[in-house]
């Protein structure tokens, strides 16, 4: 359990290195394409599908290690005030939900990247990327995901985290404050 643990923390952490990479090389190449159109005022031909693809791929390849800090956007306030069995049980649901999400759109996307692959598609453009590369991202990132998302469930019922990050000592904190009429301080109620 420990090792699936570490081991899923390390590819999400590399999955978010991955995606900052993609991302600053989509910053350079945009800088890199106004600079031919606008200085040398010469055509580009390349730039805007590597563009486009990198994003994608960033997106798709960085979501395991948004999971992982926990830097999804969510509302938490029906677990802030639920019991603390409501509080685990909707954990499950929510984990369950997502999880069977990604499973899905796993096995859908990974057809997806083989239709593409044997089909030997072509980006319609001028540089003819072939598609099966960015393609792959989908696949990839909602794989590593859905680890991540088994990671956690199993976290959640090992009981090495609370469910929704929330600890019963913080509940407590927030009632208490609550009842002596100082403001109550609400997480991720500032984002």
């Amino acid at each position: 359990m420990n090792l699936f643990n570490r081991l899923v923390t390390l590819v999400s952490q590399a999955c978010g290195i991955f995606a900052a990479a993609l991302t600053a090389a989509a910053v350079v190449v945009v800088c890199q394409m106004v600079f031919i159109r606008y200085v040398l005022n010469e055509n580009t031909i390349w730039q805007t599908d590597f563009v486009t693809y990198s994003l994608i791929a960033a997106t798709f390849i960085g979501a395991p290690y948004v999971l992982l800090t926990k830097g999804h956007v969510n509302v938490d306030v029906v677990p802030i005030y639920a019991s603390e069995r409501a509080r685990y049980w909707l954990a499950i649901c929510a984990i369950g939900v997502s999880l069977g999400f990604c499973l899905l759109m796993t096995v859908l996307t990974f057809q997806f990247w083989l239709e593409a692959y044997e089909g030997r598609w072509v980006s319609d453009t001028m540089w003819r990327a072939r598609l099966w590369i960015p393609y792959g991202a989908m696949p990839v990132g909602l794989g590593i995901l859905t680890l991540q998302y088994v990671a956690d469930l199993l976290n959640l019922l090992t009981g090495r985290e609370p469910p929704f990050g929330i600890e019963v000592r913080e509940r407590a904190a927030d009632v208490n404050l609550s009842e002596s009429g100082t403001e109550v301080k609400i997480p991720g109620a500032g984002i």
